[in-house]
């Protein structure tokens, strides 16, 4: 018996832009990326969703935003 794992998550950058502030580790400036990602069985598409990450453009690091 053999068991396949036939789930796939595929995410793709559809957006970029600058975000205000800057990065607490370097001080570089702070990009707002929008990806969307995608999850698939058996190549048929399940689920998408769209969601907003920050990172720093100097250091790379991913930002968390810290809701009031």
């Amino acid at each position: 018996m053999c068991l396949v794992c036939v789930c796939d998550e595929d995410e793709r950058v559809v957006g970029q832009q600058a975000a205000g502030g800057a990065c607490p580790h370097c001080g570089g400036m702070v990009q707002a990326l929008d990806v969307q990602s995608n999850w698939r069985f058996c190549f048929v598409p399940l689920y998408f969703k769209t969601k907003r990450k920050l990172y720093c453009s100097i250091c790379s690091r991913r930002l968390h935003s810290v809701a009031r």
